[in-house]
């Protein structure tokens, strides 16, 4: 391993060695608390342009595999990766190759044998910001570093769905006879998201994010789906637009993460930037209507205003906050009064756990199932 640092935009440095690719890499640095599912953290594009601290001590143990890729053709999203202390020894029979091997062959800028704790301490009481990873050719003296780091644009404001979304779509069929087809928009999804329409014989059509709701109504579809992705939320005027006129069609409607905030600005919400996000995968979530408590995959920096069980009118009827976090009352889903569209901030989907969510599936073929009747 060869000398790196990360530098933050208020000007600490963390000195450690170079982990996967050398050069340099620049993004918003945030922490993730999973314990577990790094594979799964780093090809999920809800984390473009971020560079992701590990909470965890000690990463890599399991590998690198060909089935647990959260992006469509396996790419890693993440703009860079910050850890304790990497694994010296692969240990899992589905493993194909390293951790490290990965990020190197992705040219994934990393650092390893930095304080995660301290960093960590750093991003909770300062709040997300942006950094960058430097090694090799790419080291400099600290004050060209932060300049560097300065000079990249904020996450607020960026407008980033449309880097991540296919360019063409595709279909994932069911798992039989397809009882129902499906709308998905491609705002950043992850591969498990069409599997768990599968499972449940839904057919779905991934779409790119710029599709119109012509090209939707061609497919004569039961449902649309909005998908998680990266950025600000207030960028995705288009998105938004799509979403009310799909409302309008009384076509029914579920989102889950980057597509509850479009569910959420189509009703007339606002969004606005969290401090330091949720972003994990043991983060509690109370149902309003039933008090009853969800342990939660997230992964988003941005949030929707509002409070626990509030109601309010919309274009569409009347609508409420079905979900907030237990943690800080952070609002994690809406809803129409009508039962036609809802949405979640967390994942449902999560492939690396937990799965106490993806009732929610369930619920949306009911949805389908009943409208269709």
């Amino acid at each position: 391993m060869s000398r790196a640092v990360l530098v933050l935009e208020n000007g600490q440095v963390f000195a450690g060695q170079s982990f996967g690719a050398v050069g340099q890499t620049l993004g918003e640095a945030v922490f993730c608390t999973a314990m577990t599912g790094y594979q799964e953290t780093l090809t999920d594009p809800s984390y473009h342009r971020q560079i992701v601290v590990a909470t965890a001590p000690q990463i890599g143990n399991t590998g690198w595999n060909t089935e647990d890729d959260e992006s469509h053709g396996g790419k890693i999203w993440v703009a860079g990766y910050a850890v304790r202390n990497p694994t010296r020894r692969v240990s899992n029979w589905r493993a194909t190759t390293s951790l490290e091997d990965k990020l190197v062959e992705q040219g994934v800028v990393g650092i390893a044998g930095i304080d995660t704790r301290a960093l960590v301490r750093v991003l909770r009481e300062h709040g997300s910001m942006r950094a960058g990873v430097f090694s090799g050719d790419a080291l400099s003296d600290t004050d060209e570093l932060l300049a560097r780091v300065k000079s990249q644009p904020t996450m607020a404001g960026a407008d980033l769905a449309g880097e991540v979304s296919t360019d063409a779509g595709y279909v994932i069929e069911s798992d039989g006879p397809a009882r129902f087809t499906v709308a998905a928009l491609d705002l950043g999804i992850k591969t498990n998201t069409p599997r768990m329409f599968a499972q449940r014989g839904i057919r779905a059509h991934v779409l790119p994010s710029s599709t119109s709701l012509d090209a939707i109504k061609d497919l004569k579809v039961d449902g649309v789906f909005l998908s998680n992705g990266p950025g600000d939320p207030a960028t995705a005027d288009a998105t938004v637009e799509l979403t009310k006129q799909v409302l309008g069609e009384g076509i029914p409607l579920f989102g889950i993460c980057f597509g509850n905030q479009i569910l959420g600005r189509a009703l007339g919400r606002g969004t606005y930037k969290m401090k330091f996000g949720h972003r994990g995968i043991n983060i509690p979530v109370i149902d309003s209507a039933t008090g009853k408590v969800s342990i939660t995959a997230q992964n988003h920096g941005f949030a929707l205003e509002g409070e626990a069980g509030e109601e309010f009118d919309t274009d569409f009827g009347r609508a409420r906050v079905s979900h907030v976090c237990a943690n800080d009352g952070v609002v994690e889903g809406v809803e129409l009064l009508s039962g036609q569209a809802f949405s979640v901030q967390y994942h449902p989907e999560a492939a690396a756990g937990p799965h106490d969510a993806a009732y929610l599936f369930d619920k949306f073929a009911t949805l389908l199932e009943g409208t269709r009747a």
